[in-house]
């Protein structure tokens, strides 16, 4: 079998990380990088068998890549802390990994879970992700925030599910919301987009009306409603964050 090495960025995910580690423990080499969590990250990491890499945080798409190139492996599983492979994907990524594969990267299908529960609908499932991938053959983009790797080569998928335990409460839910709007804010502005008060408007009302009926997210019951709404507002809250960073460049506040 090929050499994998998981990667995998971390910062303040004690409570999450050791679900992730142990659900990797069968890999032949994990890594960890952590951009100076303030809690037990980087111990619990050591103590579950990984290598832990210490980084300046520059986004997540340079924060990914650094830690891949510190891997040792052919291939690359690349994690979040809070995901879990489950061994159904575990089997079905060494049987890959056994083969005479073609394929230089391979789509993984993302569960999440939100408020306890698994979101089976409103575009959430199967939530595709390209996350192993053969080292030299694949590279993560520069993105700050939103975040993939492009490979050189043919793609194919796997049948079983990554976990994907993002949102257990709604504080952790708004914490998420506000730095990711934040930084998607941040790399549009980056790139010299703007935004006008008719897409602020209709943008997000078109998400809510996407996810909530034409993706069924109805059928994922309240949740799947309180979702289609949170999603609606993210939209609203990153153009809205776009449109004052516009306003203090031109108030020559930045």
């Amino acid at each position: 079998m090929k050499k994998l090495s998981v990667v995998i960025i971390a910062r303040n995910e004690e409570a999450s990380l050791p679900r992730c580690l142990k659900s990797v423990a069968w890999a032949d080499e994990v890594i960890v990088g952590d951009s100076g969590s303030a809690d037990r990250t980087a111990e619990i990491a050591r103590n579950l068998g990984a290598r832990v890499y210490g980084y300046e945080w520059r986004g997540f798409g340079p924060a990914k890549q650094g830690v891949v190139d510190q891997a040792t492996g052919e291939w690359i599983l690349s994690l979040d802390a809070d995901e879990e492979v489950t061994p159904e994907l575990a089997a079905e990524i060494k049987t890959v990994l056994e083969g005479n594969e073609r394929a230089v990267g391979y789509y993984l299908p993302r569960r999440t879970e939100f408020l306890g529960r698994w979101m089976m609908h409103g575009g959430w499932y199967p939530d595709y992700v390209l996350r192993l991938f053969r080292k030299d053959r694949g590279l993560f983009t520069d993105a700050t925030v939103h975040e993939a790797v492009k490979v050189d080569g043919s793609t194919a998928r796997l049948r079983n599910d990554l976990l994907h335990y993002s949102y257990p409460t709604l504080e952790r839910y708004f914490d998420k919301f506000n730095r990711y709007t934040t930084l998607a804010a941040n790399e549009a502005f980056r790139m010299g987009q703007s935004v006008g008060l008719a897409e602020l408007v209709l943008n997000p009302i078109a998400k809510f009306l996407k996810q909530y009926f034409l993706k069924g997210g109805f059928l994922d019951g309240a949740r799947g409603l309180l979702l289609a709404i949170l999603s609606s507002g993210y939209v609203s809250i990153k153009y809205a964050k776009l449109r004052d960073l516009w306003r203090r460049k031109e108030s020559g506040l930045i």
